[in-house]
């Protein structure tokens, strides 16, 4: 049986190029971060799991909920064993801010990977070096 995350990786990367569009997500044409992973969800899933309402791109942003990471863990499986590819990881850009910035994992070991939309960038893949690994706050599985 094929490794389901090898296809969340496909997927993934099949919006590289995709420019950058606070709140969007349609490949090829514009998504952010939540975009992206909206988008892979769309492919492997059909339908979104609910609505998504309006949010800032302000990384900075503070609150006394993390309003992501409870979505995320209301429709996604937390991880806490070791790190696979199709993972999505969670990243809290700045100390005391909320964690906002969402990627998945496209390869491990010693060289590992991830895919990700940010401003100025659209879609990339991106080693992850330890300046983003030590932004990773939670990961989680779409399969």
């Amino acid at each position: 049986m094929p490794d389901p995350g090898l296809k969340v990786v496909t997927l993934a990367r099949g919006w590289i190029g995709t420019p950058y569009c606070h709140q969007a997500s349609a490949k090829g044409v514009g998504c952010d971060c939540l975009g992206l992973l909206r988008g892979v969800y769309r492919d492997l899933k059909g339908a979104e799991p609910q609505g998504i309402p309006p949010y800032s791109a302000d990384w900075c942003e503070t609150s006394r909920t993390e309003a992501l990471w409870q979505a995320l863990a209301r429709h996604l499986a937390p991880v806490t064993g070791s790190a696979r590819p199709g993972q999505v990881l969670l990243f809290r850009m700045r100390r005391g801010s909320m964690a906002k910035h969402l990627g998945i994992q496209s390869q491990t070991g010693p060289a590992p990977r991830f895919i990700h939309a940010y401003c100025g960038h659209g879609v990339v893949e991106s080693p992850l070096s330890a300046p983003w690994a030590r932004r990773v706050v939670a990961r989680f599985t779409l399969t």
